[in-house]
């Protein structure tokens, strides 16, 4: 799909300090690009262990919209929304990260106990082929120390776990 002139704006360099992980897939780009992108696949593997995830709506372009609902293990539902800037099919995924209720208006990171995240992040995937799998890259504009006493980081970490089995039994 086409980059546009936002997307070259967003496709930055990270600040250094900015949180990043990276973790190599047992399957091809193109599998883990789906992962992200087809919403009965995401429903699979988003969000950290225990949660689920009961709603996901998907626009795969430039300028369309993911929004999408985790549920908690004790059933108290997280609401997101993100805007897609750039997406290069199985390559590269940028897309904004905020905080919404169930109609996509934004709610500030305090309402779900973020209080020092800001409102809205931009998150950078990218898929990498290695040795018959997938080396994910992920950046998220927030400080990697932010990310730790937060929780983002071990809550990625868990996604990801999740994503892995997802695809291994794909």
């Amino acid at each position: 799909m086409a980059r546009d002139t936002a997307a070259k704006k967003a496709a930055r360099q990270p600040s250094p300090g900015e949180f990043e992980m990276t973790r190599v897939f047992d399957a091809p780009p193109e599998e883990v690009f789906k992962a992200w992108t087809e919403e009965e696949r995401m429903k699979r593997w988003w969000g950290p262990r225990g949660f689920t995830m009961p709603f996901c709506k998907i626009d795969l372009r430039p300028g369309g919209v993911l929004h999408s609902c985790m549920r908690s293990p004790e059933g108290r539902d997280y609401w997101g929304k993100g805007v897609f800037l750039e997406i290069i099919e199985p390559e590269r995924l940028v897309f904004t990260d905020l905080f919404s209720d169930e109609f996509g208006n934004t709610v500030q990171p305090v309402d779900y106990g973020m209080g020092d995240w800001p409102v809205e992040t931009l998150i950078t995937v990218t898929f990498t082929g290695v040795d018959g799998g997938t080396e994910l890259r992920l950046h998220q504009s927030v400080s990697a120390e932010l990310a730790e006493s937060s929780g983002a980081r071990q809550g990625w970490e868990e996604s990801f776990d999740k994503l892995e089995e997802y695809l291994s039994n794909a």
